[in-house]
C-alpha cells in the first residue's frame, strides 16, 4: 500500500509539472521561435503522458500483485485458523467422550450398589423373620427351663433341708475357704521360689561387696574433751571474774564446762561446726599460754577461717576417695561438714563414703550405672548437717539442696526414697538404699539409746499382740527379730503367710530402725493322751 501511495504522487506530481515546463518553454524560446517551442512542448507532453502511462501500469501491476498476495495469506490464515480450531473441537470432543465414559461408569456402579443394597435389604428381612421366629421359640424354652429348674430347686431343698440361698452362702463360704487356702500356698511357693534365687543372688553381690569394703570395726565420734597441761590453766581459762571464759563462749557460741575432772576442760554445743572451732581455738590458747579477750578473739577468728578451710578439703577428698566429680562448691563444703556430724554414733562422712563404695561395688556387678551410684550415695545424707539450722527431715533438706544446686533427678531420687519416703524410681537408688542399710546394720557400726532401744522393743510387741489368735510375742537378738506365738485354733497355715506379712509391713510403717527385722510366725498343735 505504501508503494502504491508513492506511484500515485509520482503521476500527479508530473501532470502538475506539465504547465510549469511549458510557461518555462514559453519564457526561454521566445527567441527561438513559437514554432520550435510548440514542438518542445508537445514533445515534452507526450514524454510526459508515456512516462505518466508507464508509471501507471507499474502501480497497476504491483496493486495486482499485492492484491494477490493478500488474498493467498489471508486463505492460508482462514485455513490455519480453521485446523486450529477443529483441532480444538476433536480435543473438546475426546474430553466430553472421557466424561460420558466416567458417568457411565459411576452409573453403572451404582445400579451395582443399589442391586447389592436391595440384596442385602432382602436378606435382613429374612433374617429378621427367621429372628423372630427363634426368639419366640427361645423365650417359650426358656420359661419351660426356669419351671423345670424352679421344680428341681423345690425337690432338692425339700431333700437337702435347706433353702436355696443357704445353700448358696455355705458354697460361697468354702469356695472363699479354699480360695484362701489356696492363695496363701501359691504366695507361700511364690515367695519361697523368688526368696531363693533372690536370696542367693543378693547374698553373692552383698557378701562381695562387704569384702571389699574392709570398713572399720567402729566408727570415731565427734571429740569435744580439750585436754590441759595442768589445772592451773583451768583458772587462766576462766579469768578475772570469768571475763575470760565469756568471752570465748561470746565469740564461739559454745558452753564451756569446767568441773572436776583433772587436766581436762569439756566443750558443749549443738553446732558440731561451731564445737570443733571452739575446741581448736581453746587449744590454740592453751598451747600459747595468752588468754585474754583481745586475744581469744584473734584465735577464734583465725580458727573459723581454718576450719572452714579444713571443710572444703574434707569435702573434695571424700569426692575423690569415692569418685564422684563436678560437685558444686556448695554441696562440697555440706560434704565436708559431715567430718563433724554424727548419727547414732557413727560418723556421716565415713558412713556416706562407705556407702558409696558399697552401691558403686553392687552396681558394677549388676551392669548399672557405678558413677551414679556412688553420686547418690555420697549425697544420700548431706540433709543431715542442715537439721539443726532449717525445719524439715534430712531427706526433704538433703533434696532441696540437691535440686538447688542442679544434680540429676535420679541423684535426687536417691536421696527423697533412700527411707522409702517417696518411691523408687530407678534401680540405682534402691542400691543406694540397700546400701545405707548394710553400712548402718553391720556390727559396731551405730550405738543407740537404752530409751530408743526399749520404746523399739515396746513398739514391736505392741504391734504383734494387737493381731486376733496372737497367743504370745517375745522380740529376741536386740530388736532384730520378733517371733509371734499364735493360737492354733485361731490361726490356720493359710492364714500364717498373710499375717506374717501384715504385721511386717505395718513394722515399716510404725517404727524407725536401723537394719531389717525379722518377723517369725509358730503356729504348734499338740494332741495328748494317756495309755493306762
Amino acid at each position: 500500500m505504501n508503494s502504491l501511495a508513492i506511484i500515485a504522487a509520482l503521476g500527479a506530481l508530473i501532470i502538475v509539472a506539465l504547465p510549469a515546463f511549458f510557461i518555462l518553454g514559453r519564457r526561454g524560446g521566445v527567441a527561438a521561435g513559437r514554432a520550435a517551442e510548440l514542438e518542445r512542448q508537445a514533445a515534452a507532453k507526450a514524454t510526459a503522458e508515456e512516462t505518466a502511462r508507464r508509471i501507471i501500469g507499474e502501480a497497476e501491476r504491483e496493486i495486482e500483485t499485492m492484491r494477490k498476495g493478500a488474498v493467498v495469506s489471508g486463505k492460508e490464515e482462514v485455513m490455519r485458523l480453521r485446523e486450529a480450531a477443529e483441532e480444538e473441537l476433536r480435543g473438546r470432543r475426546g474430553l466430553v467422550e472421557q466424561e460420558e465414559r466416567r458417568i457411565s461408569d459411576r452409573e453403572s456402579a451404582l445400579e451395582r450398589k443399589i442391586e447389592a443394597v436391595e440384596g442385602r435389604d432382602r436378606e435382613i428381612g429374612r433374617r429378621a423373620s427367621d429372628f423372630g421366629r427363634r426368639e419366640k421359640l427361645l423365650q417359650t424354652r426358656e420359661e419351660e427351663l426356669d419351671k423345670l429348674i424352679a421344680d428341681e430347686r423345690r425337690r432338692l431343698e425339700t431333700m437337702a433341708g435347706m433353702s436355696a440361698q443357704d445353700a448358696k452362702n455355705e458354697l460361697i463360704r468354702r469356695l472363699e475357704e479354699e480360695a484362701h487356702a489356696d492363695a496363701a500356698n501359691t504366695l507361700r511357693e511364690i515367695r519361697e521360689s523368688a526368696r531363693r534365687n533372690a536370696e542367693r543372688e543378693a547374698k553373692k553381690i552383698v557378701a562381695l561387696a562387704i569384702q571389699r569394703i574392709a570398713a572399720d570395726t567402729t566408727a570415731e565420734t565427734t571429740v569435744s574433751a580439750v585436754s590441759l597441761p595442768n589445772d592451773e590453766m583451768k583458772g587462766r581459762i576462766i579469768g578475772r571474774e570469768g571475763r575470760n571464759i565469756r568471752a570465748f563462749e561470746l565469740a564461739t557460741g559454745v558452753d564451756v564446762i569446767i568441773d572436776d575432772t583433772p587436766d581436762t576442760v569439756v566443750v558443749s554445743c549443738f553446732d558440731p561446726v561451731r564445737r570443733e572451732v571452739a575446741r581448736l581455738a581453746l587449744e590454740k590458747l592453751v598451747s600459747d599460754g595468752r588468754i585474754h579477750p583481745g586475744r581469744i578473739e584473734e584465735v577464734v577468728n583465725k580458727s573459723r577461717k581454718e576450719v572452714e578451710v579444713a571443710i572444703i578439703e574434707t569435702g573434695e577428698q571424700a569426692a575423690y576417695n569415692t569418685g564422684v566429680h563436678g560437685l558444686h562448691p556448695e554441696l562440697i563444703k555440706l560434704i565436708g561438714r559431715m567430718k563433724w556430724r554424727t548419727s547414732y554414733g557413727q560418723n556421716i562422712l565415713q558412713h556416706s563414703q562407705e556407702v558409696a563404695h558399697l552401691a558403686g561395688i553392687m552396681a558394677a556387678e549388676l551392669g548399672l550405672d557405678v558413677a551414679m551410684a556412688k553420686r547418690g550415695a555420697l549425697l544420700h545424707d548431706v540433709g543431715k548437717v542442715l537439721t539443726h539450722e532449717h525445719e524439715g527431715t534430712h531427706v526433704q533438706l538433703g533434696v532441696e539442696m540437691a535440686t538447688k544446686y542442679g544434680e540429676n533427678p535420679m541423684i535426687v531420687n536417691c536421696i527423697a526414697a533412700h527411707h522409702d519416703d517417696v518411691p523408687h524410681e530407678s534401680e540405682v537408688s534402691v542400691l543406694v538404699q540397700a546400701a545405707d542399710s548394710i553400712s548402718g546394720s553391720r556390727p559396731g557400726a551405730r550405738r543407740e539409746a537404752f530409751e530408743t532401744y526399749v520404746k523399739r522393743l515396746e513398739g514391736l510387741e505392741r504391734i504383734a499382740s494387737s493381731y486376733k489368735g496372737v497367743e504370745r510375742v517375745f522380740a529376741i537378738q536386740a530388736g532384730r527379730e520378733i517371733r509371734v506365738v499364735v493360737v492354733p485354733d485361731d490361726v490356720d497355715d493359710g492364714r500364717m503367710t498373710t499375717l506374717s506379712e501384715e504385721i511386717a509391713r505395718r513394722i515399716e510403717a510404725e517404727l524407725q530402725y536401723p537394719g531389717q527385722i525379722k518377723v517369725v510366725l509358730i503356729r504348734e498343735t499338740r494332741a495328748v493322751d494317756f495309755a493306762r
